[in-house]
């Protein structure tokens, strides 16, 4: 149960010092193209290579039900999860559409929603068990629960290496899961929940009081068991995609595939992550600065820069899809663009 904390690889240091030595010979300015500038950077060293590129995406959604949807914390039944599960499949959701936009493999998961059985084409059900339990009254997943849908994350990056993947995007779908990732985040930067709390997919203002009146009451509940162990607070009250994608970003660095992360419930994942394997953090790019509220926090608590800031809450890795098109241009420029010899450009001030 503890592969997770198995060392990662190592980003190619000789390669990311060639591709700062191209980008202060390309036709502008040192350092004008900003963000643009690092990401071809950090992919160079990620990839190991003097061409970075991420011709061949991968984005994982990984769903999964909440029992803490029995303390009316959303706005969306949790018949909803199950629903999208088809319509992800099918090609009409968000996430979807970024998927062929960039031609990149989509890979569904159910780690376990509630409801029948069922077969969906396109759609990998495994069901852990039918949502985690209500975290307001007793713990979301046991340990074995957990660790099984953490080797689900796992299993899906291995299926991206097998294939050649160039880069990996985690998504989620699961109703109830922004309610599950304030009450992690608090556990993980021992805050309340005002401090991490936010209206998800849009409730009013007497249901967001109530909805950090749980949370608050399951940080005290569980506060025993989990102390300060990361794998612990996501047994709590985390949720078995989150889970999955805690296993998916650590599986990542491990075997040398980077990543980007999506939004607030992305990124208490990726925290979980780098607390019990702080070498992830190195294979992270970061899509978006959701308008979900909390997630400028867990962004500070991981040191990271995003590179969009369009206000999105839909989740699905919507934002961290949304990114791949700035991740291939950062690409096309560093690879492409001309040095100051080839263009016959003069390269640097000549004193009068």
């Amino acid at each position: 149960m503890t592969w997770w904390f198995a060392a990662c690889q190592k980003p190619n240091e000789q390669m990311k010092q060639q591709a700062i030595a191209r980008q202060l010979q390309l036709t502008k300015p040192t350092g004008s193209l900003a963000a643009l500038e690092n990401i071809a950077i950090q992919l160079a060293a990620l990839q190991g290579t003097t061409q970075p590129n991420i011709e061949r995406p991968w984005i994982c959604i990984f769903a999964g039900d909440h029992g803490v949807m029995e303390e009316n914390i959303s706005a969306y039944p949790q018949a909803v999860t199950r629903q999208m599960l088809q319509n992800f499949a099918t090609g009409g959701a968000c996430i979807s559409v970024i998927a062929r936009q960039y031609q990149a493999h989509l890979q569904v998961v159910d780690c376990g929603s509630v409801g029948e059985a069922y077969e969906y084409a396109g759609v990998e059900r495994h069901c852990i068990r039918a949502g985690t339990a209500n975290f307001a009254k007793t713990r979301a997943m046991t340990e074995q629960a957990c660790a099984d849908a953490m080797a689900l994350g796992r299993q899906s990056v291995e299926d991206a290496i097998a294939q050649q993947a160039s880069i990996y995007v985690a998504g989620e779908m699961g109703i109830g899961n922004t309610c599950s990732a304030s009450a992690l985040s608090c556990f993980l930067l021992q805050e309340p929940a005002e401090a991490l709390t936010g209206i998800g997919t849009g409730i009013d203002t007497a249901q967001l009081q109530h909805k950090k009146q749980v949370i608050d009451a399951a940080l005290a509940l569980h506060q025993n068991y989990v102390q300060d162990d990361a794998f612990k607070a996501l047994c709590a009250v985390g949720g078995l995609e989150v889970a999955a994608m805690v296993g998916a970003y650590i599986r990542c660095a491990q075997l040398g595939l980077p990543m980007v992360v999506d939004g607030f419930i992305s990124s208490a994942a990726a925290l979980v992550a780098v607390c019990l394997n702080p070498q992830v953090r190195e294979w992270m790019l970061f899509g978006h600065q959701s308008a979900e509220y909390g997630h400028r926090r867990l962004l500070e608590a991981l040191d990271a820069q995003a590179l969009l800031h369009l206000s999105l809450r839909l989740g699905e890795g919507s934002g961290a899809g949304a990114a791949l098109g700035i991740i291939q241009l950062a690409c096309a420029l560093h690879n492409q663009m001309a040095t100051f010899a080839e263009a016959a450009v003069i390269g640097e001030k000549v004193s009068s």
